[in-house]
């Protein structure tokens, strides 16, 4: 018999730890192979963790609720035989840590890696900083020994990133101690609470949309441009050819490919809206990867990614938009499903609303939104001079970060979408 660890595997693009939601094995069970053993809560996505060998869950080395790095051993697995050729728990340790982070998330450089990525060797306190933590420890220039002063919520005194908030919020005022640790989530004013009112806690996936906006909002200078497109060429065309296009590839069309199919084509005219910022530096990206906003049953909001967007046509950009919705909504969606990103886009329409003020998705710099498409009389030039006819209409709303995204490349950009959207040929085929 031999004894192998299993390890908190890389479960997509940035992703560099995860919560253990719940043992699907207890210790002392068999597993097969590839057979689901827990199940894992990140950022990005819930997702079931196969087994790397068969043998029996000797040990849980992590607890419900408990957060892991990736690559840090969280089972004992008994096997049979030798395991001389398996990774183990020595491979780990043996790598380079930094290499370790920076594999585990390829968009961060290695600016992200502080000089306290070593804090066993560096911090008296012996414990485990996050890259997130590090991150903020270099940005906002604390240094090692008041980093290892700042108590700690999460697991063994660890640091997370609302008790760095708590601290430099205080540290700004002038404050010399540390006040209890509030989530950034939380109102800043008392709340009035009648008897009749209903409290409803937040569910996970909800305090991680909080969390995000606010921070976007904090990080990004928003600033959103608005154009008019004429949307009659589309909505002509997909009332001509959504029976035909049912009845062959077995599913509908919606809008959300068009919209999709013209913003790749304004992101290679203006690629510079394609960007990233990392401190000082301007990392232009070259995949077109567009998100796209789809509201879960529960009301949350969920964006998976279209990988290189730009290479698909009309009907392959409309068969990843079904699936990946339909997916979402089943909760079927993988961690690589949500990364990538470079640019998102969010249909406020369909709630039946004209506009809408969307908050960037952070690290990019840009994302859409596009309007309800409402019959309006407007002016139409023809050969035989100006007329008044009815016109399907609809608003695109842009926001962008205006530390790098200047006024007139925000809206030429908005204004370039409307254009590929007003010239749709009506005589495309499927």
């Amino acid at each position: 018999m031999a004894s192998v660890e299993m390890l908190m595997p890389k479960m997509g693009e940035s992703i560099i730890e995860g919560t253990i939601l719940n043992w699907l094995k207890k210790e002392g069970e068999s597993i097969e192979q590839d057979e689901s053993v827990l199940e894992v809560a990140t950022d990005k996505v819930d997702t079931e963790v196969p087994s790397t060998h068969a043998g029996v869950l000797k040990k849980i080395l992590v607890k419900e609720g408990e957060v892991v790095a990736v690559g840090a051993p969280v089972a004992i697995i008994e096997t049979e035989g030798e395991i001389d050729s398996l990774p183990t728990s020595i491979d780990v340790k043996e790598s380079n840590p930094k290499e370790e982070l920076l594999a585990a998330a390829p968009e961060k450089t290695a600016s992200l890696i502080s000089p306290i990525s070593s804090p066993k060797e560096e911090v008296s306190d012996d414990r485990f900083y996050s890259p997130l933590v590090q991150s903020i420890a270099k940005e906002e220039g604390i240094s090692k020994i008041e980093l290892s002063k700042i108590p700690g919520t999460g697991k063994d005194g660890r640091v997370t990133k609302n008790d760095m908030l708590s601290y430099l919020e205080n540290r700004t005022a002038g404050n010399n101690h540390i006040k209890s640790v509030k989530s950034i989530s939380e109102p800043k004013v008392q709340v009035s609470i009648s008897a009749s009112d209903e409290i409803i806690e937040m569910d996970r996936m909800r305090k991680m949309i909080a969390q995000r906006m606010v921070e976007s909002k904090r990080i990004s200078a928003h600033v959103t441009s608005f154009v008019e497109a004429d949307m009659t060429n589309i909505v002509l065309w997909r009332e001509k050819n959504k029976a035909a296009y049912k009845s062959k590839f077995g599913e509908s069309i919606t809008y959300t490919p068009f919209f999709i199919e013209a913003i790749s084509k304004a992101i290679r005219d203006f690629p510079m809206i394609n960007i990233t910022i990392d401190g000082d530096k301007i990392i232009k990206k070259k995949d077109i990867n567009i998100g796209m906003a789809v509201a879960l049953p529960s009301g949350n909001l969920i964006v998976p990614v279209i990988k290189k967007a730009d290479q698909l046509n009309l009907v392959g950009i409309s068969k990843q938009v079904n699936d990946l919705a339909s997916r979402a909504r089943n909760n079927k969606l993988s961690a690589d499903d949500l990364s990538g990103g470079t640019y998102t886009v969010s249909n406020v329409g369909s709630f039946g609303n004209v506009l809408g003020t969307p908050i960037i998705m952070q690290p990019q710099v840009a994302i859409m939104a596009v309007g309800a498409i409402v019959k309006k009389p407007a002016v139409v030039e023809t050969p035989t001079g100006d007329v008044i006819a009815i016109r399907h209409k609809m608003f695109l709303s842009h926001s962008y970060d205006h530390r790098v995204v200047d006024g007139s490349l925000g809206g030429m950009f908005v204004k370039r979408v409307a254009d590929y959207l007003e010239s749709f040929d009506l005589n495309t085929s499927l």
